[in-house]
């Protein structure tokens, strides 16, 4: 990835900001231009809670380049509590993800682009909710 949309990408990878339309309230992530609901055009930016549950999920075994080295790893639709969908990699799990598992977006690295002194590419992934003890 070039530096430059690195870094023109770094509001939606790191605090999951994608985009509401002010006619319609509908929410999107990634954010849109245009809003395929009423076709207006004004939108805002809007940052998500960054919790959801897991709508679906799947095992990847054979990755893109790049991702050879997370094999296997967890790819899930997570429906956020605002309504939308993201597709992410689940991390941190303790068995078999679920469906209606609740999860919470967590900052980790996705990939490293070259070699060991290539740019590492940090992003959102989702992570079972800690249960509270209290």
């Amino acid at each position: 990835m070039e530096i430059p949309r690195h870094w023109r990408l770094k509001e939606q990878r790191y605090n999951l900001v994608g985009t509401t339309c002010v006619h319609c309230n509908e929410k999107f992530f990634p954010p849109r231009q245009i809003c395929p609901r009423c076709g207006q055009t004004e939108m805002k930016p809007y940052t998500f809670s960054g919790r959801g549950e897991v709508y679906s999920f799947t095992t990847i075994y054979e990755p893109p380049d790049g991702y050879e080295e997370n094999v296997p790893y967890t790819v899930a639709l997570v429906r956020l509590e605002e309504g939308t969908l993201v597709t992410a990699q689940l991390t941190d799990l303790d068995g078999a993800p679920e469906i209606g598992m609740p999860v919470e977006m967590v900052t980790r690295r996705l990939r490293q682009d070259g070699d060991e002194r290539g740019l590492l590419v940090y992003g959102y992934k989702f992570r079972p909710v800690l249960k509270s003890t209290a």
